[in-house]
């Protein structure tokens, strides 16, 4: 008030010719997005090779889009693997329960090097790539929580989800593994330009029956990359402890291998394209080794801290976490800003609770349904119970 009052005295003292000369406005600015850079260039960390000549590239283009689409998808699967935990500790969620938070840069990473059109399976920590393969929060936090609209109808869990060209979430250890060699044989033999990405995790590198599905996947050049997510620690015990060899990417022996560094959503989206342009060209598979970590124990029985500090894990959070380090190269190179991150993270939170109020509202699947989606696009047929009296009807 003083200062127009002062003002208001001024122009009365210069008389009218004042009135003559232009006002000077301060204009606000307010940023736009004209503002921001459409795209910018990042060195990446080289990749160990295996029988390889030339590996992916060591820098990579990220565009504006898709560092903010990478930013939410990471952020969503981050905060439903939290709200998850939650559920769990209210015992909301029952049963075994693995979380990915920590390895989101791995899922998000190879689903941006792939077609919908290809396929993928992996073990039983799978929350990430259920969403990634495009289920809604929603589905996977009521599937969670056992209800009628979760994306298995409430009877899968956490360890049994699948989508479009997903086939699970599998809860025998090393399975998943000659599973995704016969889908990438169907692909071969069926002529599609379409590959598998078959994972597993380091603790189930030194099943046999993976090196069985090396062998045959290597003789008939199938177009599987076979990928180890190797978060360090199998269950409670560390790679060192469990493994001879830890270059996981050479266990292939005759197939070639590429160690990425999995904390960094580049290095893996282009060591997936670089991977999947040796299947489609028809070399047969090759073995990617993903250098990742877990936050959370290897499932909610397991605190984490019996077999390694809580230092070690504070240590990655601040130096390798996946979400700060893309975060930081977009806010960096005017990718972004603050604001509009933290628009999308008010958002995603508000997705998640959202989902998390229909996963605890939801009904249960009614007791008539147990058997049902035995088979696809079946006759509907009986099914025998826990007793011969006690009968099912299964409808696809």
């Amino acid at each position: 008030m003083r200062k127009m009052l002062l003002a208001a005295l001024s122009r009365v003292l210069q008389g009218p010719a004042a009135a003559a000369r232009p006002v000077s406005r301060v204009v606000v600015a307010s940023r736009n997005y004209a503002d921001f850079a459409s795209e910018a260039t990042f060195d990446i960390k080289k990749c160990d090779l295996h029988r390889l000549e030339e590996g992916p590239p060591v820098t990579a283009v990220l565009t504006r889009e898709e560092g903010l689409h990478y930013y939410k998808t990471m952020q969503t699967i981050r905060r439903m693997e939290l709200k998850s935990d939650q559920l769990y500790k209210q015992k909301i969620i029952r049963g075994f329960c693995h979380l990915y938070d920590g390895q989101e840069a791995c899922c998000v990473g190879l689903e941006a090097a792939i077609k919908p059109t290809d396929h993928l399976i992996t073990a039983y920590r799978a929350h990430g790539y259920v969403y990634t393969r495009g289920t809604s929060v929603r589905e996977i936090l009521a599937e969670l929580t056992g209800r009628k609209g979760g994306c298995a109808k409430g009877k899968g869990g956490s360890m049994h989800m699948y989508a479009q060209n997903f086939y699970g979430g599998n809860g025998i250890v090393g399975a998943q593994v000659p599973l995704g060699a016969g889908i990438a044989l169907a692909c071969k033999y069926f002529g599609k330009d379409e590959i598998c990405l078959t994972l597993y995790g380091d603790g189930a590198a030194n099943q046999g029956q993976i090196f069985e599905t090396y062998n045959m996947a290597a003789l008939w050049k199938l177009p599987c990359i076979f990928i180890c997510e190797n978060n360090r620690y199998g269950m409670g015990t560390s790679v060192e402890r469990a493994a001879a060899s830890t270059d996981y990417y050479k266990r292939g022996d005759y197939i070639p291998g590429i160690r990425v560094d999995g904390m960094d959503i580049l290095c893996v989206r282009e060591a997936t394209k670089f991977a999947a342009e040796h299947c489609r060209s028809g070399k047969g598979p090759i073995l990617m080794e993903l250098q990742t970590y877990r936050y959370h124990g290897h499932s909610m029985s397991d605190p984490g801290i019996s077999y390694r500090t809580r230092e070690e894990i504070q240590e990655v959070r601040s130096k390798s976490d996946p979400i700060t380090l893309l975060k930081d190269r977009m806010l960096n190179n005017s990718l972004s800003s603050v604001e509009e991150l933290k628009e999308i993270d008010v958002e995603v939170r508000k997705e998640i609770e959202e989902a998390a109020q229909f996963a605890t509202t939801d009904p249960e699947p009614p007791l008539e349904e147990l058997c049902h989606h035995i088979y696809k696009n079946e006759p509907p047929f009986e099914v025998r119970g826990p007793s011969q009296w006690i009968k099912y009807k299964s409808v696809g």
